[in-house]
């Protein structure tokens, strides 16, 4: 609407020859440009623009027209020129039309495309931050859902042991209260460690700041041997050994070994009779690293009952890293894990 009034009155202002034409030039151009620029119809801000170019040359044409059939209008617009130079003039007028009325149009369109290219880029960036925001959440829920099987290989691992060395320092109460007093001391330690790994994970979980938390778990083949140690102190045949030239791990695949060897160790307490004997293998191949547990089995003093998860984490652990993981019995008796991590994982 406002760019056809100020058309309206630019068109009167001409017609009744008011002198002044700079205001009104300026204020014809914003009117075309504003309405490319702003107008919310791209279909209605377009034709309005059209019709106005149109009118505006219709009444240029009409204009030149008249002063070329009127000689007397001639000589006053050609300031009494030759007819060659009249000519001139009225195409010079014309050309002069044409870019102003040609930038208005085409720079007004353009200011349109650029407002919406910033609107989505805008909306673009808005998104991107919203993914960021929602990637950061699922990864402390992933966080969490890992530290969760940490807790679940820390208590049955603890747990486990104490209840061994609970049971031996029962029978023994009696006859020999040294011993006894030494597998009370192995529960006293294994509880304090339980509880020290259980602090540290619990409170990464209660963290909101995932990125300012330590690792949960720093665990890794170096510390397989005291591992097996703690198998030996709570009465069981256990032995280690490391086979190859060891050499550096990746902390990922270091801890990934370290928990299948726990939870291997731990299943051998709980269903393996109390004379099988543990055996850890440790081995450097040239191509991957292989963590290997088996026992020689026997008739466990009581029945434990498991829920087969702790096969499904160590199985979800290692196919996170690239590996493989064999479980299962033994053709001579006993019960075998196999973890196998290649060397590029």
């Amino acid at each position: 609407m406002v760019a056809v009034v100020v058309s309206i009155a630019y068109g009167l202002g001409q017609g009744f020859r008011v002198p002044e034409l700079l205001f009104g030039n300026v204020s014809l151009y914003l009117a075309i440009y504003s309405l490319g620029a702003w107008g919310r119809s791209r279909a209605a801000s377009r034709l309005v623009r059209i019709l106005i170019i149109i009118g505006m040359f219709l009444w240029l044409f009409l204009t030149i027209g008249f002063q070329f059939s009127n000689p007397e209008a001639l000589a006053e617009f050609t300031d009494g020129a030759s007819p060659e130079a009249a000519v001139a003039i009225a195409l010079l007028s014309i050309l002069l039309n044409l870019l102003f009325f040609g930038a208005a149009y085409v720079i007004g369109d353009r200011a349109w495309a650029s407002a919406r290219a910033r609107a989505a880029l805008e909306q673009r960036t808005r998104e991107l931050a919203a993914e960021r925001e929602h990637s950061a959440a699922q990864a402390v829920v992933l966080e969490r859902v890992r530290i969760a099987r940490e807790l679940h290989d820390v208590v049955a691992h603890h747990v486990s042991v104490m209840g061994i060395q609970a049971g031996a320092a029962r029978r023994v109460l009696d006859r020999d209260p040294a011993q006894a007093e030494e597998a009370l001391t192995a529960i006293e330690q294994s509880a304090r460690r339980a509880v020290e790994d259980l602090q540290n994970l619990l409170g990464t979980l209660r963290s909101d700041e995932p990125e300012d938390t330590p690792a949960p778990s720093t665990l890794g083949v170096d510390q397989l041997e005291s591992l097996v140690s703690e198998v030996t102190g709570a009465g069981r045949a256990a032995r280690f050994a490391t086979v190859g030239t060891p050499r550096p791990v990746d902390g990922t695949v270091g801890n990934t070994l370290y928990r299948v060897a726990q939870e291997a160790l731990t299943n051998s307490l709980k269903h393996a009779g109390p004379s099988a004997e543990i055996d850890v293998r440790l081995r450097y191949l040239d191509d991957a690293v292989e963590i290997e547990i088996s026992d020689t089995g026997g008739r466990p003093v009581t029945r434990a009952a498991g829920a087969g998860l702790g096969q499904l984490g160590m199985r979800e652990r290692v196919d996170a890293v690239g590996g493989t993981l064999e479980a299962g019995p033994r053709s001579r008796g006993g019960y075998l894990v196999r973890a196998r991590i290649p060397a590029a994982a």
